[in-house]
């Protein structure tokens, strides 16, 4: 498409700077506004699947993820005393590495990097106040006064996108699924050279990813009323009462973790946009669109390949409407069916009734979901 675009990208996580960093790197002028001071990010580990790294190779990002993370190649499924029942290679998609685990804040620090160094702007403690398209170019103001005109704004604004609500009001609101997640980093243990996911029963599960060759992350998901919120002083001992019922790697993991500060808990909530995700110029991504359970570890990877063919998009069609026509056409199909699977499994470990759709999804499961998704897309 020509001449170079300009893009506001409001959000500047994930997705958010991965877009960035591939249309400056395209020739497109590029800003991304953040409503966050800065590159931070929760102090919790991410898990990158083939599929992710697939993307992070086309932004020339590859080498320098693989160098802050740990690249992995197994799934293990042990019991709850970590006594391995099932290895799972995982599969690779275009040659990229099966897995990879990364420091979240260290991943949003690489593609923020990257992003300025593309040439594209990044300007934190700014959020959108207003906004009009006229069918020729987006004019925005920002809440630190300053103002443009764009030819497209994209939303990676995550699951609770004010961009959203400007498009829709509250007809698409997080609903929240009755289960949270509780992370936390920890020192990685000998042998944790891949995911080891420990299973007690149906409805308990817990999982260590190793992240650096130093450290790995503990994450467990439970029920939890929607107001319940632990105790900021005492959240590493709720925490271990949850998951009290595990010894072996995941019990001395937990007994590591002293500070109640370290703990990060959130709750778990689905974003399903029905109207389409664009309107005019401006276009929503990522969790803003389509936020999933995390079930299937393919959250972020979701948004980076929304970044990826977007900007393939805007290479290869002549328009900005033909391109995100061209855009959702090819995104939504995907991440619904990532929605949907994980969903279903989050329900199948809980013993929530399942629909016949649901369990046509069942029959392929975490392990055959893998396989689909480093299919090309």
């Amino acid at each position: 498409m020509a001449p170079p675009l300009r893009v506001l990208v409001h959000g500047g996580g994930i997705g958010g700077l991965t877009l960035a960093a591939l249309l400056a790197r395209r020739g497109h002028t590029v800003e991304v506004a953040e409503v966050r001071d800065g590159p931070d990010a929760l102090g919790v580990g991410i898990i990158q699947p083939s599929n992710a790294l697939h993307v992070m190779r086309e932004a020339g990002l590859l080498d320098a993820c693989l160098a802050a993370g740990f690249a992995w190649e197994v799934l293990t499924i042990a019991d709850p005393a970590g006594t391995v029942r099932l290895d799972l290679p995982q599969p690779r998609m275009d040659g990229a590495p099966p897995a990879n685990g990364i420091p979240r804040p260290a991943l949003v620090r690489l593609l923020a990097d990257a992003a300025r160094e593309a040439g594209a702007t990044l300007r934190y403690g700014a959020t959108v106040d207003t906004l009009a398209d006229d069918g020729t170019g987006v004019d925005v103001t920002l809440t630190d006064g300053s103002a443009g005109r764009w030819d497209l704004v994209v939303g990676f604004d995550g699951i609770g996108s004010p961009l959203r609500t400007r498009l829709y009001g509250d007809r698409h609101t997080p609903e929240y699924t009755g289960f949270a997640n509780w992370r936390v980093t920890v020192p990685r243990l000998p042998g944790i050279d891949g995911v080891l996911m420990c299973v007690f029963g149906p409805a308990a599960k817990a999982l260590l990813t190793p992240i650096t060759d130093e450290l790995m992350y503990l994450g467990a998901v439970f029920p939890e009323d929607a107001d319940y919120r632990p105790d900021p002083g005492t959240a590493h001992e709720e925490l271990a009462k949850r998951l009290a019922m595990f010894t072996g790697p995941v019990g001395e993991a937990v007994a590591s973790v002293t500070d109640p500060a370290s703990v990060v808990h959130t709750r778990i909530s689905q974003v399903t946009v029905e109207d389409p995700w664009h309107v005019g110029r401006i276009v929503l991504a990522g969790d803003a669109a389509h936020a999933s359970t995390p079930h299937l570890a393919q959250g972020a990877a979701m948004a980076v390949e929304d970044a990826l063919v977007l900007a393939d998009a805007l290479r290869d069609e002549d328009t900005v409407p033909a391109a995100l026509a061209a855009w959702e056409a090819r995104r939504r199909p995907r991440a619904l069916w990532v929605q949907a699977l994980s969903r279903a499994v989050l329900k199948q470990e809980t013993g929530t009734p399942t629909t016949p759709e649901e369990d046509e999804l069942l029959k392929i499961g975490v392990p055959g979901a893998a396989h689909v998704l480093v299919q090309p897309y």
